[in-house]
């Protein structure tokens, strides 16, 4: 890509897409175009054929997407395979259609089999049964893989799919029914941290800012529902964060920053169309995980796993060699990153 390029940046507002508007632009790219949802509806073939014609992007990070966390995906299947599906197609044929220079399609490591070797290899695609809990969205990223491949054995195009690990950074969604797990953890404990200190009113304005918390989480800081004066009547009553699962299964985590430069370095380097990992190649338990986000937040009480509650797959580990190969690594440690994501927090609060 020259400075000069005409760049799209589908779903710029979130976790993934304002990380590669941002990391843009820090580099010198000055003509990036965006859309707000409200400005273009990705889901429409209408809307977004008339977007190309009148735009001509050269360039696409197609990272616009439905996405959400273990309880969100069991909850609305549905939604996650429709509109992911339809944002796929819509892009991915309007660039051929319009003549794009290259597309980068973001996946996700949910695509891989259920109990797929570790680290995962990208050529584990497709070689078992998929984690039941996601499936609906792994179905509709794999699809868009497809598409990148189809398109361009049939026609000649350069659509690259890349397949990221778990993410992490600002911008992220923070909302306690449809996140992801570190997301998660930082909002609990950081709430459970207020609750100990009787601070309810900083609770409030954090619901306020990231959304209603549920009865059974309010429940376990010793908030009334629908109260949030309330404060622990006894020392047996004390805030404690109650997590999903075993707390056994092991995961990846790559800083939402780290992904926009490797994003861009694949699209600058990259000249295969061949599936790419990109991740750090380390894992840590989901429990060592809430470790480290208890420490960073400062929360001093009680944490419990919830066996009742499925614990997804049993490991998701990239296997980053291919990417390593291209001379790209991560830069950012996971307690730095864990940090970093909880300082943008606070300062979402006015802290």
């Amino acid at each position: 890509m020259k400075k000069t390029s005409k760049i799209f940046v589908a779903g710029h507002r979130g976790l993934v897409g304002a990380a590669i508007f941002r990391h843009l632009q820090d580099i010198g790219y000055a003509n990036i175009v965006t859309r707000t949802h409200a400005e273009l509806d990705l889901t429409s073939q209408i809307a977004v054929d008339a977007f190309f014609t009148e735009e001509k992007p050269e360039y696409i990070f197609l990272a616009a997407a439905k996405v959400g966390g273990i309880m969100a995906n069991n909850t609305y299947p549905a939604d996650f395979i429709r509109e992911n599906l339809l944002i796929e197609i819509n892009i991915i044929d309007a660039a051929y259609r319009h003549g794009v220079k290259k597309l980068l399609f973001l996946g996700s490591s949910c695509i891989f089999p259920r109990m797929a070797r570790q680290p995962m290899k990208e050529e584990y695609l497709m070689t078992g049964p998929l984690e039941p809990t996601n499936s609906a969205y792994a179905v509709a990223k794999i699809a868009g893989i497809e598409m990148c491949w189809s398109y361009n054995r049939q026609h000649g195009t350069q659509f690259l799919p890349v397949m990221p690990t778990n993410l992490y950074g600002p911008n992220d969604n923070f909302d306690l029914i449809t996140s992801h797990a570190l997301p998660a953890l930082i909002r609990k404990f950081h709430l459970a941290k207020l609750a100990s200190d009787g601070n309810f009113e900083a609770i409030a304005k954090d619901e306020a800012r990231f959304g209603p918390i549920p009865d059974d989480i309010k429940a376990s800081l010793c908030i009334s529902s629908g109260q949030n004066t309330q404060t622990p009547n006894t020392k047996h009553q004390t805030p404690k964060v109650i997590l999903w699962g075993t707390g056994q299964p092991k995961r990846e985590f790559l800083y939402v920053e780290d992904l926009a430069d490797a994003c861009v370095y694949v699209m600058d380097n990259y000249e295969g169309t061949e599936l790419v990992n990109i991740g750090t190649g380390k894992d840590k338990t989901i429990r060592e995980l809430a470790e480290i986000t208890r420490e960073v937040v400062g929360f001093k009480g009680e944490m419990i796993f919830d066996e009742s509650k499925p614990d997804g797959m049993p490991r998701k580990l990239l296997d980053v060699s291919k990417l390593s190969g291209f001379g790209w690594q991560a830069k950012t440690d996971l307690e730095d990153g864990i940090r970093k994501t909880y300082q943008w927090y606070l300062r979402e609060l006015g802290n």
